[in-house]
């Protein structure tokens, strides 16, 4: 049996839906703002419940971000919610200006990031956002893996004190994570405990890992699973004591290799403790159009590619 049970099949963005309905009932400083997208980012209990807090700025991002900013100053605390691409390539210049420059405390939710989203394409498929939001001064990056720790993570930004990139995706996905597992910023999880590998994920790819140890145990190789849910501020000492052990590390990603969760470890095994590293995510290149499961097979994320990445990894210990 799987230590990690799916519990249900559900949707990143509905987790987020949920937290911050949850949210907005205890906290009457949250509002929400939305570009034309409030049923895709599953912010219809907010709006219902909280027409007063919610803010529907049409097909305008930019304004969004700079209404976002404007509100932070009279001690509210907004949400905006839009894809991913429109929250980090289309805003860049506003969320780097009005938000991140100026350290606003304002949360970016973005649903729909990564691969799967499937048959929308190309355009609306970014898989260079972690890296855009990395790069920025003060900027919090967090990619939940599951229904459950979205929603977890949805409510405990609300607390943090500065701007954060909330990353999450459109397919139903297993959940995995106990909805009672502790969940916080900046401290990675380690799921399964293994001596041979460092298995370090995030957002969707946190269960292909699981499934991909799972695959390894049958060869007799003991992965040791971590879910680093925040990519900036990494969790280096979790990092760093998980490879102390296993001697190699894969790092998996629904993003490009350039700029992601894998650079960011790349940074810290380089500082800190050389590593032989490989790494599961898209080979600089865009997406296209199809269904998760086909894009994730096309683009080497799939969970054989992780247990070949890991292979490949303790062979080069």
């Amino acid at each position: 049996m799987s230590a990690y049970p799916v519990l249900d099949q559900k949707d990143t963005r509905s987790g987020f839906g949920a937290g911050l309905h949850e949210l907005g009932q205890k906290n009457p400083d949250v509002v929400a703002l939305c570009a034309d997208l409030t049923g895709s980012l599953k912010m219809d209990a907010f709006k219902k419940a909280f027409p007063d807090r919610f803010i529907q700025v049409g097909i305008a991002e930019a304004n969004m971000m700079g209404i976002a900013a404007g509100l932070t100053i009279g001690g509210k605390i907004p949400y905006t919610g839009t894809f991913a691409n429109f929250s980090t390539g289309r805003v860049y210049d506003q969320v780097r200006q009005s938000i991140a420059y100026a350290g606003k405390n304002v949360k970016i939710c973005a649903s729909h990031a990564g691969l799967t989203l499937g048959e929308d394409g190309a355009t609306h498929q970014i898989l260079e956002d972690i890296g855009l939001m990395r790069m920025l001064p003060g900027m919090t990056v967090i990619v939940p893996a599951d229904y459950n720790q979205t929603k977890q993570a949805t409510i405990a930004i609300a607390d943090h004190d500065g701007p954060v990139y909330l990353r999450f995706g459109r397919p139903k996905w297993p959940v995995f994570i106990p909805a009672d597992m502790p969940f916080e910023i900046g401290k990675a999880q380690r799921l399964i405990e293994g001596t041979d590998v460092s298995l370090l994920a995030c957002g969707h790819l946190v269960w292909r890992a699981l499934q991909a140890a799972e695959e390894l145990a049958q060869a007799g190789v003991k992965a040791e699973v971590i879910n680093v849910h925040t990519i900036k501020p990494l969790d280096a000492e979790a990092v760093l004591n998980s490879v102390a052990k296993t001697g190699c590390a894969v790092t998996c990603e629904e993003h490009n290799r350039h700029g992601g969760l894998g650079d960011a470890v790349a940074q810290v095994l380089t500082a800190h403790r050389p590593t032989p590293q490989e790494f599961v995510a898209v080979n600089d290149s865009f997406g296209e159009s199809g269904t998760p499961d086909q894009l994730l097979r096309k683009y080497g994320l799939d969970t054989p590619d992780i247990v070949a990445a890991a292979h490949r990894a303790m062979k080069r210990k």
